[in-house]
């Protein structure tokens, strides 16, 4: 078993949200396309995807973060079994309050949902010219497109959290966004 398959087992039996294969590929066809080499990863659960974006190519650097004490703990065990630990920084900490600096050619927002407009407003200023901000989880499991379906009070206000991000995303100027199917659902927003 590889790593990898290890950790997608991991977080299989243990319900951590790991992006779906059909939405790790697309990001992964996406990075190679585009040519990105410096990404920003909002939530890092285990660090699945930062390695997978990682074992791309020894250019790519990826700095992620998570406030999950145990998912974080979880991160840096893989992280520092894999090929690519010198490639990826990880940080501990709320992406709300952190301070992170730097110029980047992707941010990957997959953390909280409903934080969602925060996380693009706080941290687009890293993002250099003509970069993109790929935001996942855009569909939530179908609620989004059903929200009748949503059955408790929790879940119906989430779902229009998500729903009001994906408004707010068409209403920027400053960006083109594209809607796709892949995965769970993927806006890609590029600066103008």
């Amino acid at each position: 078993m590889t790593l990898i398959e290890e950790m997608e087992q991991y977080a299989l039996v243990n319900d951590i949200p790991i992006m779906q294969q059909e939405g790790i590929d697309f990001m992964c066809t996406f990075i190679k396309e585009h040519q990105i080499k410096n990404i920003l990863e909002i939530g890092s659960a285990i660090g699945y995807s930062a390695m997978r974006m990682a074992m791309l190519d020894s250019q790519i650097h990826v700095t992620t973060i998570e406030r999950d004490q145990k998912r974080y703990q979880k991160a840096v065990d893989y992280i520092n079994r894999s090929s690519c630990e010198t490639q990826i920084t990880l940080l501990y900490g709320d992406a709300l309050t952190a301070d992170i600096s730097g110029n980047y050619d992707l941010i990957f927002i997959d953390a909280a949902k409903a934080q969602y407009i925060r996380f693009f407003e706080r941290y687009e200023p890293l993002l250099k010219p003509k970069g993109y901000i790929i935001s996942d989880n855009l569909k939530f499991h179908g609620f989004v497109e059903h929200p009748e379906t949503a059955t408790s009070r929790n879940l119906r206000q989430l779902v229009g959290k998500i729903s009001r991000f994906v408004e707010y995303l068409k209403r920027r100027d400053d960006f083109d966004t594209t809607f796709l199917e892949q995965g769970d659902g993927i806006g890609i927003s590029q600066k103008k």
